[in-house]
């Protein structure tokens, strides 16, 4: 079986391709940043977000575990004429940064792509950890209960296929790939949950329409250390 890793290696070019615009919601929190202080993006992608976040920032720092995707990153960057960057090649659950670092982080769609609950919650620490007193951060998930997944997890709830009630694996099929993306799809109350036990201490969660046609697809959470 591919493992997660290899499969966004795979994809990235792809991928690159259906993930040019920043979404709104994050272009929102970016203009609203008050300093022009050091911004991260974790599980960066393509680069999407790191582009206007270069334009009101001193800084911007890019982390993904695909090294395809900072490739791409890279280019996208490089295209815009955005030299106050640096991308590196890491893992969420350990990000190699000192304490109090950032004055603003974003984790948009990857905590997602963790496997396993205990891995999610360690790679929410590093992002508190690595947020400034005071720092600012914004994230984003999918949510269980959109319109395409739907069936699906009233099915899930019964069967309990997968080890945990949420993960899916959602299938990549662009460019003659054909391969499988594991997602952990949470509830409003789960997200909460785990911003909680993490320490964050204000939470602010929406949901928000993003590509479902009628319910809410995506939550985000804007929270701060």
């Amino acid at each position: 079986m591919i493992g997660d890793k290899e499969v966004w290696e795979r994809i990235a070019e792809s991928f690159d391709k259906t993930r040019r615009r920043p979404w709104l919601k994050c272009v929102e929190f970016i203009d609203s940043m008050e300093k022009k202080g050091l911004f991260l993006d974790i599980g960066c992608g393509n680069g999407r977000h790191l582009i206007p976040a270069a334009k009101r920032s001193k800084l911007v720092i890019g982390i993904d575990f695909s090294i395809n995707m900072l490739r791409t990153c890279r280019n996208n960057l490089e295209n815009s004429e955005i030299r106050n960057y640096a991308l590196l090649q890491a893992d969420a659950r350990y990000l190699p940064f000192k304490d109090d670092c950032f004055d603003y982080v974003i984790f948009i769609a990857s905590l997602h792509n963790i496997r396993g609950r205990d891995n999610r919650i360690k790679a929410l620490k590093e992002m508190r950890r690595v947020l400034k007193k005071g720092g600012k951060g914004l994230i984003s998930v999918w949510s269980k209960w959109q319109d395409r997944f739907l069936f699906h997890f009233l099915k899930e709830f019964f069967l309990r296929k997968y080890e945990e009630f949420g993960d899916i694996e959602i299938m990549w099929k662009k460019d003659n790939i054909n391969l499988p993306r594991f997602y952990h799809l949470y509830s409003r109350r789960e997200f909460l949950g785990e911003l909680e036990e993490v320490g964050f201490s204000t939470i602010e969660i929406e949901s928000i329409r993003i590509s479902s046609k009628i319910v809410k697809d995506n939550f985000f959470a804007v929270v701060t250390k």
